[in-house]
């Protein structure tokens, strides 16, 4: 499937994910379309309030925990480390991160878009 290629090419372990529910492509794609759901509910930038970001540490928690389950490593390996320093009180390492992440961000959800739009 060449959405698959190409998410391969963006780093995404799509064979891991596959893996996780038995090789079942067409569940994968379907999770993929609620992935996307999930980051259009959950996505924030990085101008967040630095002195309360309780909000963007559950949202940015939210998509940790869906991109893990897909291995979508480059935003699980991300938000992992953004969570990591909200609440470790560190939002400026915290932006910085999230400031690499979100073009990647942009770049595989409108590539799952595209595909399945």
């Amino acid at each position: 499937m060449e959405l698959f290629d190409v998410l391969r090419g963006l780093g995404v372990d799509v064979d891991d994910g596959l893996k996780r529910i038995n090789g079942n492509e067409k569940l994968y794609t379907r999770l993929l379309g609620i992935f996307v759901k999930t980051i259009n509910t959950h996505s924030f930038t990085a101008d967040f309030d630095g002195n309360d970001y309780a909000e963007e540490t559950e949202k940015a928690h939210a998509i940790k925990g869906t991109a893990g389950n897909l291995s979508i490593t480059p935003m699980y390996e991300a938000y992992t480390e953004i969570v990591n320093l909200l609440r470790a009180d560190k939002p400026e390492e915290a932006r910085e991160i999230l400031v690499k992440v979100l073009p990647v961000q942009e770049e595989i959800v409108q590539c799952i878009e595209k595909h399945l739009g």
